[in-house]
Order: structure tokens, then C-alpha cells, then sequence
């Protein structure tokens, strides 16, 4: 018998969320109430002990976010000289570079616009160790909201950099992996092997400017941030290794190569949330506890704005939460009543339950929800997921081996160019903002027909 419900674990996740969003535990307890009836937490064994464990939750993260929120305010600003430490890889703009850098425990981003400084700064990655000079200022008020979520306190405005060191172990062992990704992606044409680097490690810095807005406007931005389905991809390339083991180093051994690929493809929100839930579910797994996608997405939700209550002020993790969530309830639910739709019931009730899931974050902050991003899905995802299973082991081959290298990559050629062929096509087909709403009108009305006429076929079939 389960302890408490997947209905009350997700309205604790709710709690949470709306205790750091809004610093007060009594507006999260008031909506949980109204997520949650009484009946979901009745349903536990001890109610009692539940609701005081929310309120406790509650509580502390109120307290979590307003300390975090306390923390952005810079120690010190002014001149500063020595070493400073790389949090990520530098994000080329078309006329700027801009990184993150770590001065004295804070974080500092750091903008460079000269065309000779911007080829330098281009080839750090994220662990190094930089020597600089430079001088750390204030942001205003509306960037310092903006960059919050990566916990970044002010601006470090570059005089000169010299010496880089190459870090930590686990920065080595990555940034290697991460170049022979590159060495690899060479061998492809310059856009599709920016596409293969996003597809396989997220690594999503050089796409020309019309690759990103043909995969926004297709609705299939997603595959080039790495989530679950990579995870899943990395722990199936592993698979005749780890069942192979005793449970405790499986478990051991699992957990490992999760933390490495989300160190590898650097601890983006989307990972993140993919990492916690895969590691929850392997422990689940090896306790013989319940492994719901829902309760296990929920728990990963109320670790991760607990360890970084400034997570929730990021879309990227909304939109992997928010996809996450319709595919694991609404995809499901809806694939068992498409069964008019064949073997396309299962992947088309996917798509619509994660567009579902993503339809508030993506309209309030982008103001768009493709209408062809159903079609392209189905069309993208297969290939891209394969490309995302073969690609990492035959990158590590072809960068390693240069021989073999055009050979190996071929089939990650094909996939890639396929993947961009059908963003393309989408963007090109993509009806402007009037009519885009009447497709989802009308898409949603046949959605609701197919679905009435299966749950009618199923009542008048048990009488």
C-alpha cells in the first residue's frame, strides 16, 4: 500500500514551487487546497503527519528563495585582478560573446564585443581557470531580474586576460569528451554539424541564426536541449554493462554516469530536471519503491527548487517540466483513445500531451505555439532520437579515429540533415498568428471528437 498518492506528492510539489515563486508559505498553502482536495491527503496513512510536513515545506522554502534573492546583491564591486573560474561555455551573438565567469565565489557575466578578444574568449570552455584583470559593476534592476536564475550578481567588464588553466579533474575529463564531439562534428557541413553537437550534448553555439528560428518556428527548438530522452539514450549505450551487476553497484555505477552526463552537457535546467528524475527512478528502482512518472517528476520539481529555489524563474525549466508532465499523463491518456490513428496513436498523443504541457510557458513568454509542431514532431523526433543514441558513441569513435571518421558519421549526417530538413519544411508551412490559433481551434475540436466517439464505442462495448 502506497504511503501517500501521486495527487498529494504532486500538490507538495505545488507547495514548493509557489513558496519560492512568492516567498510566502501561506499563499502556497491556500493553493494546494485548491490543487489538492482534502481527500488527496486524507488518503495517506498518517494526514496528520503530511500536512505538517507541507507546512514545514512550506515554510522553508519561503525562506530558501528569500535567501537567495538576499545572496544576488554583490559582496564587492570595483577593480579586481587574478583568477577567475568559467561556469559555461561562451554563447556567441552575432556581434558579442558573452560568458560567466565565478570572481571570489560570485558570479560575474561578462560581455565582449572586439572581433580579436571575442576569437579568444570563443575557444575557453566551461571549468577552466582564466587570469584577467577587468572591473566587477552593478547591473540595473531589469538585467539583474533577468540573469537571476543563473545566479549571476553583476558585470565584469574585461581589461586584459592571460594565462588559462584547464581546471578540475571532472572540467578535463569533460571539456575532452565535449572536443571530440567537435573533432567529430567537423566531417559534417558546418550546419549540420552544429545541429549533431546540439542534438547529442546540447551544445547549441554555433547554429547560424536561421537554424534557431527555423526550429522555433517548427516548433522543435526542444531537441537540441538535452533532456530525458538523452539520458534514457546514455543509460540504454550502458545497459549490457550495468544489468550485468549486483543492485547496489548498479545502482552506484547508474547514478555515476548520470552525473556525468549532466556535468558533460553542463547543467542546463532541462538536464537538471532529466538528471534528478533519472536518479530517483533508479533508486526506486533498486528499492522496490513505486516509480510513477508523475511522482517521480514531482519529487525531482521539489528537490531541485529546494537546492535552487532560482530554478523556478527559468522558462527553460518550465518547458521541460511542463513537457515532461503532458507526456507522462496526458500522452498516455490521450494515445489509449486515438486508437483510430493505428500505430501513430501512441507517438501522436505524446506530442499533443507534451504540446499541452508546454502551452502556457511557450504563449506568455514567446507568444507562439506552432501549429505544424505536431506534424514535425512526429516526423523529427524518431530521427533525431536516433541520432542522439548513435551519434555519442560514433562522435567519440570519429573524433578519436579520423580514419574512420567520415564513415562513422554518416549515418549521423543523414539523421541530422533529415531533422533540419523537416524544421524547414515546418517553419515554411507555419500560418501566420491569425490563422495559427483557428489550426489549434480546429485541431483541438477533432482532438475532442475522436476522443467522445472512443470513450462511447468503450461504454456501449461493456453494457
Amino acid at each position: 500500500m502506497t504511503t501517500v498518492t501521486d495527487g498529494a506528492v504532486v500538490a507538495v510539489a505545488v507547495v514548493a514551487v509557489v513558496s519560492v515563486r512568492t516567498g510566502s508559505p501561506i499563499v502556497a498553502l491556500a493553493l494546494a487546497l485548491l490543487v489538492a482536495p482534502p481527500a488527496v491527503f486524507r488518503s495517506a496513512r498518517s494526514p496528520l503527519l503530511l500536512v505538517g510536513f507541507v507546512v514545514l515545506l512550506a515554510v522553508g522554502a519561503a525562506m530558501r528563495s528569500q535567501h537567495e534573492w538576499a545572496g544576488l546583491v554583490p559582496d564587492s564591486l570595483g577593480e579586481y585582478e587574478g583568477w577567475v573560474r568559467l561556469i559555461d561555455d561562451p554563447q556567441p551573438y552575432p556581434s558579442s560573446t558573452r560568458v560567466i565567469v565565478e570572481v571570489d565565489g560570485e558570479r560575474f557575466e561578462m560581455w565582449s564585443r572586439g572581433r580579436a578578444q571575442q576569437q579568444r574568449i570563443r575557444s575557453w570552455r566551461g571549468g577552466e581557470w582564466v587570469e584577467v584583470s577587468g572591473e566587477r559593476v552593478a547591473l540595473d534592476a531589469e538585467r539583474a531580474r533577468r540573469v537571476a536564475w543563473q545566479h549571476v550578481v553583476g558585470e565584469f567588464d574585461l581589461v586584459w586576460a592571460s594565462d588559462v588553466d584547464a581546471g578540475g579533474p571532472v572540467a578535463r575529463a569533460s571539456n575532452r569528451v565535449r572536443a571530440t564531439i567537435e573533432r567529430a562534428a567537423e566531417f559534417l557541413p558546418a550546419p549540420d554539424g552544429a545541429l549533431y553537437r546540439g542534438l547529442v550534448i546540447g551544445d547549441d553555439r554555433d547554429q547560424p541564426r536561421d537554424m534557431v528560428e527555423r526550429f522555433r518556428a517548427s516548433g522543435l527548438s526542444h531537441l537540441t536541449a538535452v533532456s530525458g530522452q538523452n539520458v534514457a539514450f546514455v543509460l540504454a549505450a550502458c545497459g549490457p554493462l550495468l544489468v550485468r551487476m549486483r543492485p547496489v553497484p548498479r545502482w552506484v555505477l547508474t547514478v555515476a554516469v548520470i552525473a556525468w552526463f549532466v556535468v558533460l552537457t553542463r547543467v542546463e535546467p532541462s538536464i537538471l530536471r532529466a538528471g534528478v528524475m533519472a536518479g530517483l527512478s533508479a533508486t526506486a528502482y533498486a528499492t522496490g519503491r513505486e516509480r510513477s512518472p508523475i511522482r517521480i517528476l514531482a519529487l525531482a520539481v521539489i528537490v531541485l527548487v529546494l537546492v535552487d529555489p532560482l530554478l523556478a524563474w527559468s522558462i527553460g525549466f518550465w518547458l521541460s517540466v511542463g513537457a515532461t508532465a503532458g507526456v507522462c499523463t496526458v500522452g498516455p491518456w490521450l494515445a489509449h483513445r486515438l486508437t483510430v490513428f493505428g500505430p501513430l496513436a501512441l507517438p501522436l498523443g505524446i506530442t499533443l500531451g507534451a504540446q499541452l504541457g508546454v502551452v502556457v510557458p511557450s504563449v506568455w513568454v514567446f507568444g507562439r505555439l506552432p501549429l505544424v509542431s505536431v506534424v514535425a514532431n512526429l516526423l523529427a523526433v524518431p530521427v533525431a532520437g536516433f541520432v542522439m543514441l548513435y551519434g555519442l558513441p560514433a562522435g567519440l569513435v570519429a573524433g578519436s579515429i579520423p580514419a574512420v571518421a567520415p564513415t562513422v558519421m554518416l549515418p549521423a549526417r543523414v539523421g541530422t540533415r533529415w531533422v533540419d530538413t523537416v524544421a524547414g519544411i515546418g517553419a515554411r508551412l507555419e500560418p501566420s498568428p491569425p490563422w495559427v490559433w483557428v489550426g489549434w481551434g480546429v485541431v483541438v475540436a477533432l482532438v475532442v471528437v475522436v476522443v467522445s466517439r472512443s470513450v462511447c464505442r468503450r461504454r456501449s462495448g461493456t453494457r
